[in-house]
């Protein structure tokens, strides 16, 4: 969970803080568009609230506050497609209903393919 000072940001306060940001470090795999500038995603937000870099908030709960706030977030360069995302989700929870099925106690795979083997042998 963010801090109370990183929760209670809002969007003015980001952008104010974009502003004068400056970054010369490596760009981490999380950043955001602020006025057409990449910045890293959580040291702004960590700055923009006014503290520690060591405060419990992580890169993911940064992503969801900027996204909550309309900013455009990227994952190593490239811009987040929602729809993607989904997609990816649905394909993977297609993968996993097949392999719950082939834990039920019905035929699994490695039968099958031994009774094809055994059908092509006659």
């Amino acid at each position: 969970m963010p801090s109370s000072r990183v929760s209670a940001l809002t969007r003015n306060d980001i952008t104010s803080t974009a502003k004068s940001f400056h970054w010369h470090r490596q760009m981490p795999k999380w950043s955001v568009v602020v006025e057409g500038r990449e910045l890293p995603a959580r040291p702004l937000i960590l700055t923009a609230a006014g503290v520690l870099p060591n405060d419990p908030t992580n890169s993911h709960q940064a992503v969801a506050i900027l996204k909550e706030h309309g900013f455009e977030v990227r994952y190593e360069g490239r811009p987040l497609n929602e729809g993607e995302a989904r997609s990816s989700e649905a394909q993977f929870e297609a993968l996993l209903d097949k392999l719950r099925g082939s834990c039920k106690g019905g035929p699994s795979l490695v039968g099958l393919r031994e009774r094809e083997h055994r059908d092509d042998r006659y």
